[in-house]
């Protein structure tokens, strides 16, 4: 393992239930004693429906104080409402570790000066200020990091590379993975050397495949993809949970090239985000329905959390064994566990980071310019275009006798993307302008393969295709 002992979820719980005013009345409700548990399997699950959404703030804090929190951070809900997570500045410490993981083991900081841009987007997101207190506390505990912060703004990232790149031995971009792809275009547009910079990314937010990872090294020049793109899983809720490393990234290498040793074993065959955690601090359990649970102390404890994302856990040496045994040597590494993910295909689309809900591509196909026309069933997914780029795409079920006129794609498109700004400040502020506007595609009245007649509809879909 690390060398450290795994996260006590019982000594947690104890802790939370004594301590955390909302905990305790959580646990009243569900009919549970604190003192009569005695199996972490007893403690009920916590989600944000049954526990953020019903006990105000400060009572989730522990011991009821608001004001311990260093910093807040928000996040959009599926109205647009922001749901505010408070930190303290123990709980970065956490957030730092992985940083440093990647930084130190796929990109030797401790040897090499570095130029961290964070191009994620700032303000209160969780994204961009989280991710330059990370970067930041890097340097503070000794290592030649230098964080400059423009944000996702494209044109401001290039300045600030163009004016201190050469001035350090490696340059790392840091943001949303279709963004950081358009970064790296935009530059090689413009005529910038990125292979100059010796350019490593840290990505977050998004799954996509390996050959998306090799492409975008070929253009900016990462000389090493395996050690030189790392991927984070996280969360407004607890911030960084794990992330990748050169291991976890050959072994995901591997098995995108081997569907009859992944699809068998994640279940799906569609390749997830693989990463490795450090359950010290963040401790996961799979749900009876393949989603993800885990638990983490802070401020705000996390108990038992079902986070609903799906996924799954491996033991370090089930693994590397699997891998071993199809005669794959995948190499050192840390020895800790790994968790891999789909993301929370069945409720939300991300796109550049943003959590994209249904809910409010609905309230666009009740405007009046579109509702007398459509049924208000569609499907929103990403897709990909020629040049690898990604798309919200949402198709769109016509009223019957309707005719899938051009006049009204662009209605239906236009009415999608004011709402999505007017309600989800996520993509307002996260996907840039030039792709807030979906592609739509109409289909006739029960089509078969979209809004089959007689089945449950899902809104959302994660087959990501080609435009």
């Amino acid at each position: 393992m690390n060398g450290k002992s795994p996260l006590s979820v019982l000594r947690l719980f104890q802790d939370a239930a004594e301590w955390v005013p909302a905990y305790a009345r959580f646990l009243r409700s569900e009919g549970v004693k604190a003192v009569a548990v005695r199996d972490p399997s007893e403690i009920p699950l916590m989600t944000k429906a049954n526990y953020h959404q019903q006990y105000p703030l400060p009572d989730r804090c522990r011991a009821g104080r608001l004001e311990a929190a260093a910093v807040v951070a928000l996040s959009s809900g599926s109205s647009g409402r922001p749901t505010v997570w408070p930190r303290s500045i123990n709980d970065e410490e956490a957030v730092t570790a992985r940083f440093e993981q990647i930084f130190h083991e796929g990109f030797q900081i401790g040897d090499r000066s570095t130029l961290a841009v964070v191009c994620f987007a700032l303000g209160n997101w969780v994204g961009g200020m989280y991710t330059v207190a990370a970067c930041r506390q890097l340097s503070v505990i000794g290592y030649p990091v230098t964080v400059a912060a423009p944000g996702n703004d494209i044109g401001e990232i290039l300045r600030v590379i163009g004016e201190l790149g050469d001035s350090f031995e490696q340059v790392v971009l840091l943001g949303y993975p279709p963004f950081v792809k358009n970064v790296i275009d935009a530059g090689l547009s413009r005529g910038v050397d990125w292979p100059s910079y010796d350019v490593k990314l840290v990505l977050a937010g998004e799954v996509f495949s390996e050959q998306w990872r090799s492409l975008v090294a070929e253009r900016a020049g990462v000389a090493d993809p395996v050690s030189g793109i790392a991927s984070l899983y996280g969360t407004a809720d607890a911030g960084v949970l794990g992330n990748e490393t050169p291991l976890s990234v050959r072994i995901r290498r591997f098995l995108a090239e081997r569907p009859d040793i992944a699809t068998p074993l994640f279940g799906d065959a569609r390749l997830p985000t693989l990463v490795q955690y450090d359950p010290s601090t963040r401790l996961f359990e799979t749900a009876p329905d393949g989603t993800l649970v885990f638990s983490a102390d802070g401020l705000v404890p996390l108990v038992r959390y079902h986070i609903a994302d799906e996924g799954g856990v491996l033991p370090y040496e089930k693994l590397l064994g699997l891998c071993r045994e199809h005669g794959f040597e995948p190499g050192d590494g840390p020895r800790l566990p790994f968790v891999y993910v789909f993301g929370r295909s069945l409720f939300t689309v991300s796109f550049f980071g943003a959590n994209i809900y249904p809910e409010n591509v609905t309230v666009g196909l009740e405007r009046p310019a579109v509702s007398g026309w459509t049924t208000g069933r569609f499907v929103l997914r990403t897709v990909e275009d020629a040049d690898i780029d990604g798309r919200l795409q949402v198709v769109v079920e016509l009223a019957a006798g309707a005719e899938p006129t051009e006049e009204r794609r662009r209605l239906a498109a236009e009415s999608i993307r004011d709402e999505l700004l007017r309600l989800n400040s996520e993509f307002a502020h996260y996907v840039p302008a030039a792709y807030q506007l979906p592609q739509i595609e109409l289909r006739a009245a029960d089509d078969p393969e979209f809004f089959p007649r007689g089945v449950k509809h899902r809104y959302t879909r994660d087959d990501t295709g080609s435009a």
